[in-house]
């Protein structure tokens, strides 16, 4: 099976070999990075509201954001880009604090 995912987001392609790697499926991988596209212009817009799942293997239901407005005052802007790790960033609104999770751990947004 091929999987193809025509989008401007740098990472995609990196989403997808990380996410085929850690869950041995093609069709995970293209589902997830999908779903990370998604959620990362929704957070860019607005709050979005997914679901993952943490390392202990508890479900996480979160609020995030990473629009400017809404996270400026709790961003510094001299960390490094959480992409590079295999993990995508967001201000959690309701903790009032950034947080990441894993690509392959995404299990939801709406």
């Amino acid at each position: 099976m091929n999987t193809m995912i025509v989008t401007n987001d740098s990472f995609a392609v990196a989403r997808i070999a990380t996410i085929m790697h850690r869950t041995h499926s093609e069709l995970a991988a293209g589902a997830k990075t999908m779903m990370i596209a998604g959620l990362k212009k929704q957070m860019r817009i607005g709050t979005a509201y997914f679901v993952y799942q943490k390392k202990n293997g508890e479900l996480r239901e979160a609020w995030g954001t990473t629009n400017a407005t809404l996270a400026a005052k709790h961003t510094k802007g001299n960390g490094c880009n959480r992409e590079y790790y295999a993990t995508t960033a967001y201000f959690d609104i309701e903790k009032g604090a950034w947080r990441c999770f894993r690509w392959e751990s995404i299990v939801a947004v709406y």
